[in-house]
């Protein structure tokens, strides 16, 4: 009998992690009964009685399994320390929110049994916020354009992924893993498909997300899969070097031609060296954030620390 790991990354969500798991096992034993499964919770050290729900339901169940972080590892290294923690012969990756519908594990399932090594889930729609998701449109396009790995507009890592990939995952060594760019990097070579949903809203709670979460996401893709930021950054520092150069000849022959009548005044002057100065702040700015993606790769910490597991005695 073949198994299936359902994996759910949370982080204060007292109000969802019980009915998570009910909708989970109603659907695997409802919709897929020729299936055994199991289903993995990674904790990021939730403080609003989510672990005590969780136990709750690992003690009810045995086939529900935990992994308690000993703080939060953000939204990246969380999940993918998960997935890689399954034992299942495919892995299913989704939110604790229920943004991500829990009736689409069948289908992924049946695309899993006809070949497909990677079954991603893509967002057509969202009953988010408009402005938001116009936001992440706009940021999936531009981000796709400047990449040298075709990236996956509005892929958010929900999907099913074989135990042939989840092993590949095991053998990257990146303490910073993105699994979006590894999916759109790999994908290919495991016949992916692509399977469209409409994404619903939170069922319950806040969501944790917030400008700095998002660009940090933004940052991270852009800095792990682009080079066009510092080549931005050359091609600008030149143009801008040409034409200051140019405005100071320009300058200077007025001057020698027109020594008495030509007043230059302080405003040109004061215009180019606010421009220049911006120009090499937001560019400084941009090369420390490739630089802090270098750095945070030769520090090489563990992705996640673990504090405890629970129902996990068994292997």
């Amino acid at each position: 009998m073949k198994k299936i790991s359902v994996m759910v990354p949370c982080y204060n969500e007292v109000e969802n992690v019980e009915l998570m798991s009910k909708t989970i096992i109603n659907v695997m034993e409802e919709a897929l009964p020729d299936y055994d499964y199991e289903i993995l919770f990674i904790d990021n050290s939730s403080t609003d009685g989510t672990r005590d729900v969780i136990e709750k339901i690992c003690a009810e169940n045995k086939k529900i399994r935990a992994i308690f972080n000993v703080t939060n590892f953000g939204q990246f290294n969380s999940p993918f320390h998960g997935l890689c923690e399954t034992t299942g012969d495919c892995a299913i990756s989704m939110c604790c929110d229920f943004q991500d519908p829990v009736e689409l594990i069948p289908k992924f399932v049946e695309e899993w049994e006809k070949g497909h090594k990677i079954v991603s889930g893509i967002k057509t729609s969202s009953k988010e916020n408009p402005f938001i998701y116009f936001l992440r449109s706009v940021y999936y396009k531009m981000i796709k354009n400047m990449s040298d790995v075709k990236m996956i507009e509005h892929f958010t890592g929900f999907g099913l992924y074989d135990k042939t990939f989840i092993s590949l995952l095991r053998e990257l060594d990146d303490p910073i893993p993105f699994i979006r760019g590894i999916v759109a990097e790999y994908g290919a070579g495991f016949n992916m498909i692509e399977v469209e949903y409409e994404q619903a809203k939170r069922r319950a709670g806040k969501t944790h997300n917030n400008f700095y979460t998002l660009y940090d996401a933004a940052m991270l893709s852009f800095t792990s899969y682009t080079k066009v930021g510092l080549r931005i950054a050359t091609f600008l520092g030149f143009i801008a070097s040409g034409i200051s150069l140019l405005i100071a000849l320009i300058y200077l022959v007025l001057k020698l031609t027109h020594w008495y009548s030509f007043n230059a005044g302080n405003a040109p002057m004061m215009i180019g060296i606010f421009i220049i100065g911006s120009l090499q702040l937001f560019f400084i700015g941009l090369l420390g954030e490739y630089i802090l993606n270098i750095n945070t790769r030769v520090i090489h910490r563990p992705i996640v620390v673990e504090e405890r597991r629970i129902n996990f005695d068994n292997e």
